[in-house]
């Protein structure tokens, strides 16, 4: 996949694909979500590790932080709010970091 493949917004069974290969991850209208189980200041590092990733990759995802638990929703704004190859890599990436904070897969 070219670059400029990574914003082009996905068919539906192009997302029900990236999906399957993201477990955890849910479908909320155009976005994607999870969130994990991590104490405060924990989740205070792993946004810092996120987001220095997502600076290198130019990517973002929405970010909320409450007592024990992290939320993450991702789209493609610069699509038009639509979901992309892009979303499904910096999911991906998430889930690496999360493992490194050791934070916890929670189901919503």
């Amino acid at each position: 996949m070219t670059v400029s493949d990574e914003k082009t917004p996905l068919s539906g069974e192009q997302i029900a694909a990236a999906l399957a290969e993201v477990p955890g991850w849910r479908r909320d209208g155009d976005e994607i979500t999870r969130s994990y189980g991590i104490r405060y200041h924990g989740g205070v590092a792993m946004i810092v590790h996120v987001a220095d990733v997502e600076r290198l990759i130019g990517h973002h995802a929405d970010i909320d932080l409450r007592w024990g638990r992290i939320r993450f929703g991702i789209t493609t704004h610069d699509a038009g709010h639509k979901l992309t190859a892009a979303d499904f890599d910096l999911a991906r990436r998430i889930d690496e970091i999360a493992t490194a904070h050791r934070a916890e897969p929670l189901d919503d």
